[in-house]
C-alpha cells in the first residue's frame, strides 16, 4: 500500500525547484482515501493521515520569514519602541496597539461556522460587493498591560477621524477607567491607511483628539 499511496500522490504532487526533498500535494486526505478505493484498499482518513506523516507530508501554514529589504536603522527603532513601551509601563502610563481589522460585507452572504438549525440557512451563491446593503469595520485596540482587547465598529469608511474617534471611545470607556492617573498614552500603529503617517489629515485628527482628552 506504501507504494500505491506514493505513486497517487506522485501524481498530485509540486515541489521545490531548489531543493528535490521539499514536495506537497493539494490532494485532501479524503481524495486520497478515493484514490486508494480505486486501488483495491479501503481505508479511513486516519490510516491516510498517517501514511502522510510517515512519508513526512506535514500540514502546514505559511511563514511570512522572507526578507525584503530593510531600513539600516530598523534595530534601533525596534529598541527605542521597546524602551518606550517599558518607560510608559513603568510610569502606570496606558500602552496600546491599534489596527483596523478586515472590513466584512453587510447581507446574506456565506460566512464560515456551522450551527444548530430546525431549517436550512439560505445564502446569496455569490458574495458580490453590489448586493450588500453596507459594511462594518472593526477597529481594535489592545491594551499591553492589561492584556485585553477593545473593539469599535464602524459602518462608513475606515478615516482618520474614525480612528481618533475609536481611540477617544476607548479611553472614555475603558482607558480612564483602568488608568485614571495617567498623563500620557502611548500608542502602536502600523502608519498605513487611516492611520498614515505620511498624511497631515491622521496628525491633526490625533492632535485634536488629544486636545479634546487633556
Amino acid at each position: 500500500m506504501d507504494q500505491d499511496f506514493l505513486d497517487i500522490l506522485q501524481q498530485h504532487t509540486a515541489g521545490n525547484p531548489m531543493n528535490s526533498s521539499i514536495r506537497w500535494t493539494y490532494l485532501k486526505p479524503r481524495e486520497i482515501v478515493s484514490e486508494l478505493l480505486k486501488k483495491g484498499y479501503s481505508v479511513s482518513r486516519n490510516i491516510v493521515r498517517y501514511l502522510l506523516k510517515k512519508h513526512e507530508y506535514v500540514k502546514r501554514k505559511a511563514q511570512k520569514n522572507i526578507t525584503m529589504g530593510g531600513h539600516p536603522d530598523r534595530n534601533a527603532q525596534f529598541e527605542n519602541i521597546t524602551q518606550l513601551k517599558q518607560d510608559y509601563l513603568d510610569a502606570g502610563n496606558p500602552v496600546i496597539s491599534m489596527d483596523t481589522k478586515k472590513k466584512e460585507l453587510l447581507g446574506t452572504f456565506y460566512r464560515n461556522g456551522s450551527l444548530y438549525t430546525q431549517a436550512a440557512i439560505q445564502t446569496n451563491d455569490h458574495d458580490f460587493p453590489s448586493s450588500a446593503t453596507g459594511s462594518v469595520i472593526p477597529h481594535g485596540f489592545y491594551d499591553l498591560k492589561r492584556n485585553t482587547g477593545y473593539i469599535t465598529l464602524g459602518a462608513s469608511h475606515d478615516t482618520s477621524e474614525f480612528a481618533c474617534d475609536s481611540l477617544f471611545q476607548w479611553w472614555v470607556n475603558e482607558g480612564i477607567i483602568h488608568y485614571p492617573k495617567a498623563k500620557s498614552l502611548l500608542i502602536l500603529c502600523d502608519g498605513r491607511g487611516s492611520n498614515s503617517s505620511r498624511h497631515y489629515i491622521f496628525k491633526e485628527d490625533l492632535q485634536k483628539t488629544a486636545n479634546a482628552l487633556g
